[in-house]
């Protein structure tokens, strides 16, 4: 049983998908090969696919990976009326224990969204070099959460967090979360992928109180789970907070950041 086991759900209902701008960066790194195969480990409910599969028609295949079972679940129902007549393969493994489906597999491009963090990072840049074609593009990609947002409308939730379960970010059923112990950057700089371009997207979302708790729900630090029989009186009092501050503040908007580390090999296609 995984971090996000029950919680593919919430996933696919609540969490944010893609900016327009980084979906045409991605699809950027595919032009001019006819028949591209897409990576995604730690797909999750399949986001990234999904944004990527209306503007890439000649996207021929996607390979869906996550250790949690009830997500390649959830992202076969979300990609079915998108792939019309493509094949998507769904891989219920950790992104450490890839291995290709089948001889002469290689893919085009390696998505990685949300969920580098949670990996051993330096296993799957392995793997990622030995199932990718010379020229293929690697993005890692990320911006943040409500935990780390700086308002006083997501201050004031993580407080409420925090007197229910601890000051400490909550992971797993005991454990805490503290961040990865190096930047990415030279995780890729210590890999075949060391050319590496960083792009920003600013962006503003605007939440309404309900989609907050649904995204609780699908996070590692407030998921049902860490509350126990208390989550029911946890999510109401997260919500009339939320009312609160949304009333006072004229709504809940987060401006954050959407950041792409695309990296290729040396010499390789841009």
């Amino acid at each position: 049983m995984t971090l996000f086991h029950a919680t593919a759900g919430a996933c696919a209902r609540h969490r944010p998908g893609l900016p327009e701008g980084v979906v045409h960066l991605l699809a950027g790194t595919l032009h001019g090969v006819r028949r591209p195969a897409l990576l995604d480990p730690g797909a999750g409910t399949g986001q990234v696919p999904a944004a990527l599969l209306p503007v890439l028609p000649q996207l021929a295949r996607p390979d869906l990976m996550d250790a949690d079972r009830d997500m390649p679940h959830q992202a076969d129902l979300f990609l079915r009326p998108l792939l019309t007549g493509r094949a998507a393969a769904f891989h219920p493994v950790p992104a450490e224990e890839f291995t290709a489906p089948e001889e002469g597999y290689r893919a085009d491009l390696v998505t990685c969204a949300r969920a580098f963090h949670w990996m051993d990072r330096p296993a799957v840049l392995a793997v990622a070099d030995r199932v990718t074609s010379p020229g293929a593009a690697l993005a890692i990609m990320g911006d943040g959460s409500l935990w780390t947002h700086r308002a006083p409308w997501t201050t004031a939730l993580r407080e409420l967090i925090q007197s229910r379960l601890g000051a400490e970010r909550r992971t797993g059923t005991t454990g805490t979360y503290s961040g990865p112990d190096r930047r990415y950057e030279d995780d890729l700089a210590d890999s075949p992928f060391s050319d590496l371009e960083e792009h920003r997207f600013p962006l503003r979302r605007a939440w309404a109180p309900d989609t907050v708790v649904g995204y609780l729900r699908s996070t590692g630090f407030a998921r049902p789970a860490l509350f126990g029989d208390r989550h029911p009186r946890f999510e109401a009092e997260a919500r009339a907070l939320l009312e609160q501050h949304a009333a006072k503040e004229g709504g809940l908007v987060e401006d954050t950041v959407f950041d792409v580390l695309l990296a290729r090999r040396p010499g390789g296609a841009r």
